[in-house]
């Protein structure tokens, strides 16, 4: 059963974890939990082998046709004496077309992990009653965070202590607005997660203020953890293109078989040899086979992905590409989807007038001051590469400042 940790109080809260909110966890504790709760990660989906990989291309009914189409093709030409020259051309589109496919995969997998490997962070976290800095995968329930502006939030937290805390919470609830914070208890056990102000959840941001929280949940267990499940869940379905290739698929070979019974039945009431008239009418339904289809979209699909690289996007299957342009309504949460929940500055204000940040070139007594008291008053953090973590207002003034360079 669910833990409703925000109607908790501290006491509970700490009693329930076994935990002291002051001195933390000891070393071994930690282990035997470690061993208990395993690591604090999402769990992925298990890697496919390339094998498994490859055999997949072969699923959409176009590939089993155009399969079946080489077969019988080198049946014939062996029984005609042409030779299987037309078998050994259609085989190299199907397995031509497969390797691009999973190429484009593996491709696709090792940039989301690189992307993963960026984003894996360190938490603050007092254990033995000292501060020490640990991955954020190893925190294990009821070990004691210590959070400041610009931290990562590494697990769900029930808030111990906050002083002026607010979290940006905008890629779990879709609200852009940094949250207010508090480590009250709340009565309503039927809350939603918006209005659950003493919680803070994983994958979420420290904008302004510090606090500290008693780890509730990690891993999966964690609200980013089930969308993550609820994911992993979701059926594989065809793309458009996927559906209309299967569907051209289907109508080809149900043509082709009428063809073969047409041309069959009518070289029988001829009085033609049943053998020759077999082959004669396989030959056409062959013929009426486009085994070129199969090559052609995949790489048109290929350069749409290639372009799509250009850009930054990662698509890890070929058809995808397809289904974004068949999209003719998107439906998205502004905030954190379309926009990067980023604030700039475009004006000033000083000496009674509005001023353009873009022709500020000269710096007097006023707008000196103006810039030296929003840079200096300002808890924004800057990162080695020059990224900001923040207020958003707070960051937008950091980076006007470095606009005006002052």
């Amino acid at each position: 059963m669910e833990e409703k940790w925000f109607s908790k109080s501290l006491k509970e809260t700490a009693k329930k974890l076994e935990t002291d909110i002051e001195k933390g966890l000891s070393q071994d504790e930690v282990n035997k939990r470690y061993e208990k709760y395993g690591r604090n990660e999402l769990k992925a989906k298990a890697k496919k082998s390339l094998l498994v990989k490859f055999l997949e291309q072969f699923k959409d009914f176009m590939i089993i046709v155009l399969i079946i189409a080489a077969v019988v093709s080198g049946i014939v030409g062996v029984q005609q004496g042409e030779g299987i020259a037309d078998t050994f051309i259609i085989l190299i589109v199907v397995i031509v077309n497969a390797i691009i496919g999973v190429a484009q995969e593996n491709k696709a997998e090792k940039s989301l992990e690189a992307l993963q490997k960026l984003s894996s962070h360190v938490a603050k976290v007092i254990r033995g009653g000292n501060l020490t800095v640990v991955q954020s995968a190893d925190l294990v329930p009821g070990d004691i965070v210590v959070l400041d502006t610009g931290d990562f939030i590494p697990a769900d937290l029930r808030i111990v202590e906050a002083v002026n805390l607010k979290s940006q919470e905008s890629a779990l609830t879709g609200e852009s607005v940094p949250v207010d914070k508090t480590s009250d208890t709340i009565e309503d056990e039927s809350v939603g997660i918006g209005d659950r102000k003493n919680m803070l959840f994983s994958s979420s941001l420290i904008t302004y203020g510090r606090g500290k929280g008693i780890v509730v949940e990690t891993g999966m267990k964690t609200e980013v953890g089930k969308i993550a499940e609820m994911i992993s869940e979701v059926e594989d379905s065809e793309t458009p293109l996927q559906k209309k290739l299967n569907g051209l698929g289907k109508t080809l070979g149900i043509v082709a078989l009428a063809i073969c019974a047409v041309i069959f039945v009518v070289g029988m009431l001829y009085g033609k040899a049943p053998l020759n008239m077999f082959m004669t009418a396989v030959s056409l339904a062959v013929a009426a086979i486009p085994e070129g289809l199969a090559a052609v979209s995949t790489i048109v699909l290929a350069i749409g992905v290639q372009r799509m690289v250009k850009r930054n996007a990662i698509v890890k299957k070929l058809p995808a590409v397809e289904t974004l342009g068949s999209a003719s309504v998107i439906c998205s949460d502004k905030t954190g989807t379309l926009t990067q929940n980023k604030m700039t500055v475009k004006k000033i204000f000083t000496n009674g007038e509005l001023v353009d940040l873009e022709k500020v070139t000269e710096f007097n007594e006023e707008n000196t001051l103006l810039f030296q008291a929003e840079m200096l008053c300002n808890d924004t953090k800057i990162a080695e590469d020059g990224t900001l973590t923040g207020d958003p207002t707070e960051t937008a003034l950091i980076d006007m400042g470095n606009k005006v360079r002052i």
